[in-house]
């Protein structure tokens, strides 16, 4: 399979780095051609337009900042939707709005291709080792033909329904991480304002039963700060 990827950012970067060291024919494209280089430099290829893209690849990833970016890239007359035909597939990996990748993958539909909302979730650290879970919503049939790719991508990868689910449960997740992210510096300030060391408290809590993925990745810094 020749997978063309979109977005060579801070998580879009280190994902499309898994597919080059797993051995996958990847094509790149990112608004900045130095960001591109090192791919290039290890043997990917680049092409012109969106639409290259989708007409020489076989499954096209999008992992921009925003559903307008992902917008311009899709709909633009070289965009990705203009090269798209049947048998294609077509994966968003960015955070994005679940009604606008629902619209968005009905457009994909109707050149025949396939399309699935599949946003990542656990850190840019678990991009780059092929750690990173993968919420995925498609066809089961879509699903069972990305799996061998997604796999590559990240350990764990769930099914979550049709379109525009996976992008649903993604925000879901930011929210728990969040609202985690913040009791978690209500604690460590509080800790601090009576005395104890940070790293300390910060071991206390991992072996705890307060212990959480946002605790292991958000080690204390400058209590000051």
């Amino acid at each position: 399979m020749r997978i063309g990827f979109i977005g060579l950012g801070n998580v879009g970067g280190k994902l499309a780095g898994s597919m080059l060291r797993n051995g996958h024919d990847l094509t790149v494209r990112d608004l900045d051609r130095a960001l591109a280089q090192p791919f290039l430099d290890k043997g990917a290829s680049w092409v012109d337009s969106p639409r290259e893209m989708a007409q020489t690849c076989d499954m096209v990833i999008t992992c921009l900042p925003s559903p307008a970016a992902c917008s311009a890239v899709m709909e633009a007359e070289d965009g990705i939707l203009a090269g798209l035909s049947p048998g294609k597939i077509w994966a968003e990996m960015s955070t994005t709005d679940s009604e606008e990748v629902k619209r968005m993958a009905a457009m994909v539909t109707a050149t025949g291709a396939a399309a699935i909302d599949c946003p990542v979730s656990g850190g840019c650290h678990q991009a780059a080792t092929g750690n990173i879970s993968i919420f995925a919503g498609c066809t089961r049939d879509t699903f069972e033909r990305a799996l061998p790719m997604l796999t590559t991508l990240g350990r764990r990868v769930l099914h979550t329904g049709e379109v525009g689910s996976a992008s649903v449960l993604k925000v879901l997740t930011n929210y728990l991480a969040t609202a985690n992210l913040i009791s978690l510096a209500e604690a460590l300030t509080t800790a601090y304002a009576a005395g104890m060391d940070l790293n300390t408290t910060y071991e206390a809590v991992r072996i705890s039963s307060g212990n959480s993925f946002v605790h292991e990745t958000e080690k204390p810094g400058d209590p000051e700060r």
